[in-house]
């Protein structure tokens, strides 16, 4: 029997459907993965995983928290364990009847690494196997087909890196993590997380927030006109742009007469060229800007590459490899509502050339279209992240747009002032990704010497703005540009970073909590937060890959770098717990007492150990309502129209944010069938939950640190 494995079960049903041309049958109950088809008289098997089979950890012995000090886990022994057990259990079944084994995973570092264990899993139940491993970087037929009929191996040297990668996330995660929640008292599902690449990126958003508090505005006057000329009006701006002195702004404005005369109009026509290739962090930023968080983003794009629309979403590669038949890409696409017609009219071109971006592998070819799905069969998300990737293949293989701007300066009351106007000539490659198209801004048609009437003037006072937050896409492309994390993981980071409270809102910024834990790190482990370290280690993975280095060795060097910071974090321990505990207060305070002149704080009950919100003021105030028992609690800074209680925001692993506000009787909120009775702020309202989105679950605090890489790493206890 031949035995094929894939990292998921669409994968799987997938491969199988495409080379047994439609015949695959789905083998066991339900929750099975396994297809099975005929092949030239012999039985093959295909069976999908669910991403990593095995994980790593530290033995038993390690995993008490308050019974290990952290220092011991550099040199702890890492096992490997199933991730689920159903899982590895049906793979050893069909390993030890199958004589050949092809590894069918994903081709990255992850992949190899999962493609390594899966092969150690069924050589240990079956040590006459052999194994080959087939690459592709689309589930089409025609690359399915030509991947399986000339095999390769495994690529061990990838593997190593990514189990490098996966040791060391391991060993700085569970260490720091550890030392930190110990160090404040944070256990259990308050614990306080450090990752390799985590705190470097948070403290990326916190720096930013400091230097917008920092920033000190400057004040500048503009001026604006309203003209018209004919039946046409348009808007003129002094070519001061920017008064620095009222008295000089007032002085202009009031100089500004009922006329003013054109003195020159320059024409500039101009060229904007497509875009470059989809790789996985341009993607992510294109679909943050559609308001799709980079993790729903990469969720999205991977169901639809299992289902053969797109290739693989997990790329550097910006240039499309000569192997590529875009005018196949383009046929691929014909039968999909709205996009469709426009392949075709590309497909009308002739020869096609493509763009090419700065960054070039041949791993896989850059995100494209692969086939052409009913649009009625996706969810409304689905078709938005395939729609964009097919308009970004489109665009790459279009023409240029071309357009013409005009500036026009006139003289009124003898003050200077021009308007500018920029048109589309040509759409290009815009007919095909309007994303970033800009809507034309056209000028009458004016000529030196030509008299315009001054229908209106303004003057406005404004100030200088501070550099803006982070939004998710800015920010992993501030990752990719520093060496963070990978493609394969920057997204899982920020979404990390948000399920535990660090950072909130749309764009980003760090709670107090978050503040004080990278505030704390960067005064005493600056190693943690500064990116140096992981370009180092990502230098030193591509080593591995290379041959140069061992995995052992590369290990090893970090487990000392590790030590020499946690030796400078317990000479200091008592100072770190101190600055995050100060630190930390800010997030427990959520705003104003509506009872009194004081403030609304998390508090918990003694008698139930759940939390509510009441006045720091009591015993003067008694002032209490009841919070979500689950999540994370952030301050919104904000009152509720309705019930002028203060607004805030529960950050729950695995959910979208909401808000809410206080009062559960707010007319903002729907009816309970049920009201519990007011009392003590540790009975009644202290156990009460509000507002609770239907299907609550909690965020456990077990796993208690999580890698950078999305890898469990221990049991926090």
């Amino acid at each position: 029997m031949k035995l094929i494995v894939t990292e998921k079960n669409q994968t799987a049903r997938r491969i199988a459907e495409i080379l047994s041309g439609g015949k695959a049958k789905h083998e066991g109950g339900t929750r099975s993965t396994t297809y099975a088809y005929m092949e030239g008289g012999d039985e093959v098997k295909v069976i999908g995983m669910r991403g990593h089979v095995l994980k790593v950890d530290f033995p038993e012995e390690y995993r008490g928290w308050q019974e290990v000090e952290p220092r011991a886990l550099i040199d702890a022994e890492i096992v490997k364990i199933p991730t689920e057990k159903t899982f590895v259990n049906n793979l050893k079944k069909l390993a030890k009847e199958a004589s050949d084994v092809v590894i069918a995973t994903d081709y990255d570092r992850e992949g190899e690494l999962i493609g390594a264990d899966i092969r150690d899993i069924v050589a240990g139940v079956n040590p006459e196997a052999s194994f080959s491993r087939a690459r592709f970087s689309a589930l089409t037929a025609s690359e399915i087909k030509e991947a399986f009929a000339s095999p390769d191996t495994l690529d061990e040297n990838l593997a190593k890196a990514g189990e490098a990668r996966q040791d060391i996330d391991l060993i700085w995660g569970a260490a720091l993590t550890r030392f930190i929640s110990l160090a404040t008292n944070r256990l259990w599902q308050r614990f306080l997380s450090v990752g390799r690449v985590q705190s470097p990126t948070l403290a990326l958003v916190v720096d930013r927030e400091a230097e917008i508090a920092a920033f000190v505005p400057e004040d500048y006057w503009q001026i604006r006109l309203t003209c018209r000329h004919g039946e046409d009006t348009f808007t003129a701006r002094h070519t001061a742009e920017r008064f620095t002195d009222e008295t000089a702004a007032r002085e202009a404005f009031d100089r500004v007469g009922a006329t003013g005369e054109v003195t020159e109009v320059k024409t500039r026509d101009r060229t904007i060229n497509p875009p470059a290739p989809f790789n996985t962090t341009s993607f992510l930023a294109a679909a943050s800007s559609l308001r799709i968080t980079p993790a729903r983003a990469m969720e999205i794009a991977e169901s639809l590459y299992s289902r053969g629309y797109i290739s693989y979403p997990r790329v550097d590669n910006t240039v499309y490899p000569p192997s590529l038949d875009l005018a196949g890409v383009l046929k691929s696409m014909q039968g999909a509502q709205e996009v469709g017609p426009l392949a075709g009219e590309l497909l009308g071109k002739g020869q096609l050339t493509a763009t090419r971006g700065k960054k070039q592998s041949t791993d896989h070819p850059p995100i494209y279209p692969t086939g052409a799905p009913d649009k009625g069969k996706l969810s409304s998300w689905e078709w938005r992240i395939y729609e964009l990737v097919a308009r970004r293949f489109m665009a790459t293989v279009s023409d240029a747009a071309h357009a013409r701007s005009t500036r026009v300066d006139l003289d009124v009351g003898g003050e200077p002032f021009f308007a500018r106007g920029d048109v589309i000539v040509t759409e290009g490659f815009l007919r095909y990704y309007p994303y970033s198209r800009k809507r034309d801004e056209e000028l009458p048609p004016l000529s030196a010497g030509d008299s315009v009437e001054v229908v209106d003037k303004e003057i406005e006072a404004k100030q200088t703005q501070p550099p803006p937050r982070y939004s998710e896409g800015n920010l992993i492309q501030k990752m990719e540009e520093l060496g963070l994390g990978t493609k394969s993981t920057r997204h899982n980071i920020i979404q990390s970073l948000l399920e535990r409270g660090y950072v909130f809102g749309t764009p980003l910024r760090p709670s107090q909590t978050g503040i004080a834990v990278s505030r704390a790190l960067e005064a005493h482990a600056t190693t943690v937060t500064s990116p140096d370290m992981t370009a180092t280690l990502e230098q030193d993975m591509d080593a591995i890959v290379e041959g140069q280095k061992s995995l052992q060795g590369v290990v090893d060097h970090s487990r000392e770098v590790l030590d020499g910071v946690l030796a400078v974090m317990e000479s200091q321990k008592e100072e770190i717990s101190r600055e995050i505990k100060e630190g930390m207060r800010g997030d427990t305070v959520l705003g104003a007492c509506p009872g009194c002149d004081g403030e609304l704080g998390t508090k918990t009950a003694k008698k139930s150990g759940k939390r509510f919100a009441g006045c720091m003021n009591y015993p003067e105030c008694t002032t209490t309502f009841p919070l979500p028992q689950k999540g994370s609690i952030l301050a919104t800074g904000e009152v509720c129209e309705e019930c002028a209680t203060p607004r805030i925001k529960v950050l729950t692993k695995g959910r979208k944010p909401w808000e809410l506000c206080l009062d559960p009787d707010c007319p903002t909120k729907p009816k309970r069938q049920e009201k519990a009775p007011a009392g003590k702020a540790d009975t009644a309202t202290a156990e009460a939950s509000a507002g609770e989105p239907a299907g609550g679950g909690d965020s456990k605090g077990a796993d208690a640190a999580k890698g950078d890489d999305g890898e469990g790493l221990e049991n926090g206890k």
